[in-house]
């Protein structure tokens, strides 16, 4: 029999039929979406690590120092005795003469923290000769005990995963709850002639799986392939940035498994709350249910009634009825235009900054950058053949090296001083009195450190060095409009270096405050030195620590457009890589690669928030539609007192205008809000952002959202007006 009547049931109401379909597919569908991009950001995060780091779990570093129980096949032998060890390999790269280094595999990594001392403490080695790959140990949950603050990045993305489930279970629960407080006079009526509540929940869940079956499935497949698409753009916009591999979307069939059975009990439990909630009523209280909203009299809706007077204050008492329904579509739709403004606002923050700090700022500095790979300046013997590209107009080939130096207090600038002199910048000075000041080094040419000496006015030489005498004055600025002080007085005419015992000076040939023509940020409290490599080869080799790469600025004389740039950048590559390991930049595809990074990020997070906008809209029409019974009796009652069609049309259009204006009347001050603090904070001129500001996106975005919302108020109204509102006032049959 409860087969039949559901199958009657479902035939017989295909609203709310179609509205609980429509509930469990964009359900399933945004969960299945969320699982697989989840998924594939993590896969994409794993590869990168492994990439950069390699995929060992444990290393083991201890010297060898020629003995037979440090040899490597015995290191191997003793390590791949421990049970818990899958496999140990020497690691070629990173062993030396003096040293072994084995990366070791676990079978069950979760225990590493545990067996990596243990299998050291066999070996006869101290802690100290034991690492972690953390970074890709945490990419599996596995963190150090120990450690106080682990990265909890993924623990975050599972989170949320969770809370937007817990949010769909809301949604769908939504539509199970419409559909069968619109049958409580019904089942009262069966509980009167014998029903058991058993038996009035198993038909009502029965009635939930053969609804949502198809669409489930159909969802899970349709978030695969929007996932799909969204990994492919992701490469269309990032295609031509720099250090980044491909993405290659993956899917594991125990994502699917997942993610339908997570639907499922979604499903289950979403109607399983209504369903209890029906079948525990006593047949007296379900047959005396009117299934008609439940109108407060006593409260009023005073702006309402003050602007659309009588028929805002029915609307006022409806909405105030239907709060509880309504709360998932107003939350949804508030938080999807709340996101997607502040997401455009962030963006189009960020952009301006990025074209601000670096693209316009450095323009004129950089047209190509190569980074020459573990490569020292004095290494690289290029330079003239670079000079001779008929596309050059400069060339500036530059390592950059940490060095420290010391510094009596008399030597600080006057305006250094009154703004709290050296002890504001390094601490406390040592027990002769001088303070530790940083002073990085860059090793230029000789022909660019010569063509700086000519930009500055000083006679050219390759003796000495060129201080930078700047410090930013952060008191009286800020980091987006920066203003510096002389750092130093400029009557000292050498600076002396020190690395542990040793100490080598070297001549000043002068002071400035014009930085050389390369697309480098300085440290804002450093004194910075150019010195020509001739003097670098001289003296500074042996306290100062270069760092590993080299790299080459190029100006060049063609116009600044694209295919000019590649073809010379191509020419440049062409010479320099076939002896050196090499990245290479080009200034204007950097510039459009930003740009597709903006718009894709745009695309992307935008999607997300029309996503969830559907999931409000959807909402609505099934409060809409799923109501059509209840409303019936409620707009018979109006008609009764004397409202007209006409009227009740009106009704309905204040209705949709509150339900889509509350969202946006809510976004709109908290947006304003958000960009005021962010352009505070960033230190950006306001009227340069409100003139970029994305107003018309979200204009039209609000605009959709009222569209569609109008669009279900119109619906659902022409329905209920086309029925005979008399005869429901009577009608009490079962359908």
């Amino acid at each position: 029999m409860w087969k039949d009547y559901s199958k009657s049931y479902i035939k017989n109401n295909r609203a709310s039929s179609i509205s609980i379909m429509a509930a469990a597919f964009v359900a399933t569908m945004f969960l299945s979406l969320l699982c697989s991009i989840a998924y594939n950001f993590w896969a994409y995060d794993v590869e990168q690590i492994i990439l950069e780091e390699g995929d060992w779990q444990g290393r083991i570093v201890c010297e060898s120092l020629g003995s037979d129980d440090l040899s490597e096949d015995n290191l191997l032998s003793l390590v791949c005795q421990f049970a818990n060890v899958k496999k140990a390999v020497i690691n070629d790269e990173l062993s030396q003469k003096e040293k072994i280094v084995a990366d070791v595999y676990f079978k069950n990594a979760r225990t590493i923290y545990r067996d990596m001392p243990l299998i050291a403490a066999q070996l006869g080695l101290n802690e100290d000769s034991i690492q972690y790959n953390s970074l890709l140990l945490s990419r599996y949950f596995i963190h150090d005990p120990e450690d106080e603050t682990p990265p909890m990045l993924l623990t975050l993305y599972v989170v949320i995963l969770i809370i937007v489930a817990v949010s769909l279970i809301l949604i769908i629960r939504g539509s199970f709850e419409l559909s069968m407080n619109a049958r409580i006079h019904q089942f009262g009526i069966f509980s009167s002639i014998g029903a058991t509540p058993r038996q009035i929940r198993t038909c009502l869940l029965q009635e939930a799986m053969a609804l949502s079956i198809l669409p489930m499935l159909i969802g899970s497949m349709s978030g695969i392939l929007i996932s799909y698409g969204v990994i492919k753009a992701i490469n269309f916009f990032a295609s031509d940035v720099s250090g980044r591999h491909e993405a290659v979307f993956q899917y594991h069939p125990s994502i699917f498994a997942a993610t339908v059975f997570i639907s499922f009990l979604t499903v289950i439990f979403s109607a399983w709350i209504p369903a209890r909630k029906l079948s525990r009523m006593t047949p007296l209280e379900a047959i005396r249910n009117t299934s008609g909203l439940l109108l407060k009299k006593k409260k009023h809706s005073r702006f309402l009634s003050c602007i659309f007077g009588m028929k805002g204050e029915l609307v006022g008492n409806a909405l105030k009825a239907q709060k509880k329904h309504l709360r998932i579509s107003t939350l949804s739709l508030l938080l999807s235009f709340l996101g997607f403004s502040i997401m455009l606002c962030f963006t189009t923050l960020t952009y301006i900054s990025t074209r601000y700090t670096y693209f316009e700022r450095y323009q004129n500095v950089w047209d190509i950058m190569i980074t020459l790979k573990d490569t020292k300046i004095w290494d690289f013997g290029l330079t003239d053949e670079l000079q001779d590209i008929s596309g050059i107009q400069d060339a500036t080939v530059y390592q950059k090296a940490e060095a420290m130096t010391f510094l009596p207090e008399g030597l600080q600038s006057d305006e250094l001083s009154s703004l709290g002199g050296f002890e504001s910048v390094s601490g406390t000075p040592n027990e002769n009195g001088q303070f530790q000041v940083s002073a990085p080094i860059v090793v230029l040419d000789d022909t660019s450190f010569l063509n700086f000496c000519s930009q500055i006015g000083i006679t050219p030489s390759l003796d000495g060095a060129i201080v930078l005498n700047q410090i930013w004055d952060s008191i009286n600025s800020n980091f987006r409009y920066k203003e510096y002080v002389p750092f130093v007085r400029e009557d000292n005419q050498q600076t002396a270096f020190y690395k542990d015992d040793k100490v080598v000076e070297i001549p000043v040939l002068s002071y400035t405050q014009k930085a050389p023509a390369l697309r480098e940020e300085y440290d804002n409290y450093a004194l910075v030195h150019f010195i020509p490599l001739t003097m670098w080869n001289k003296t500074l080799g042996e306290v100062c620590e270069a760092e590993t790469d080299s790299y080459i600025r190029i100006l060049s004389k063609v116009t600044a457009n694209l295919a000019d740039l590649n073809g010379l950048e191509q020419e440049i590559v062409r010479l320099v890589s076939e002896q050196y390991e090499i990245e290479s930049e080009n200034r204007v595809r950097e510039r459009l690669s930003n740009d597709s990074l903006f718009q894709g990020m745009v695309l992307i997070f935008g999607a997300f928030c029309v996503l969830l906008a559907m999931i409000g809209i959807a909402n609505v029409f099934s409060n809409t539609l799923g109501f059509l019974r209840q409303r019936n009796r409620e707009f018979a009652q109006y008609m009764s007192i004397g409202l007209t069609p006409q009227e009740m049309r009106k009704m309905f259009c204040i209705e949709a205008f509150v339900i889509a204006g509350k969202p946006l009347l809510i976004t709109l001050p908290l947006t304003v809000l958000f960009v005021q603090f962010a352009v505070t904070a960033s230190y950006l001129d306001p009227m340069v952002f409100w003139s970029e500001a994305p107003i018309l996106p979200i204009l039209i975005f609000a605009a959709a959202i009222v569209l569609f919302v109008a669009l279900a108020y119109y619906i659902g109204g022409k329905r209920l007006l086309q029925c005979d509102l008399n005869e429901t006032l009577r009608n009490d049959a079962l359908i």
